[in-house]
């Protein structure tokens, strides 16, 4: 195994991990709600009145701020812009998609959710959601790795 260093950015990755606990806290003490992706955006397949709004600002936000990141740190502008290579053909990509779509919807939630929000309210249904979440990806890379 090699670590490639040129991607190794654990500042960065540290300040992003408080940043959104940060966030995940301040949005349950102010709002009253768990700061769960899925959710919000599932929350806007079925809206409600006055619960619209602030449902789609959070999404424009989180499509918005990379850019706004770009342009005050220009060094990380070619990284932004960069294209992921993804080593697998079309079916493969959205299949993993569905799934982890219909896991997403059937966990009440993605690993994210459950991991920072669950975790930090010591839900036992995050922790088994986390768990199970991790263990079925950590399954499926061993077999796809040891397969294909």
């Amino acid at each position: 195994m090699t670590i490639d260093w040129s991607h190794f950015t654990p500042s960065a990755s540290l300040a992003g991990g408080l940043l959104l606990g940060l966030a995940a806290a301040m949005f349950i003490l102010v709002n009253g709600r768990i700061l769960g992706v899925s959710g919000i955006l599932g929350g806007l397949l079925t809206p409600r009145s006055g619960d619209v709004a602030w449902r789609v600002a959070f999404i424009l936000g989180m499509a918005v701020a990379p850019m706004l990141g770009a342009l005050i740190f220009p060094e990380s502008i070619k990284a932004a812009l960069a294209v992921p290579r993804i080593d697998s053909n079309f079916l493969t990509i959205v299949s993993a998609g569905l799934l982890v779509g219909f896991g997403t919807r059937y966990g009440s939630g993605c690993t994210s959710g459950h991991g920072v929000c669950g975790l930090s309210r010591l839900s036992p249904r995050s922790l088994m959601s986390t768990l199970t979440f991790m263990g079925v990806g950590f399954a499926v890379l061993a077999i796809a790795r040891h397969l294909f």
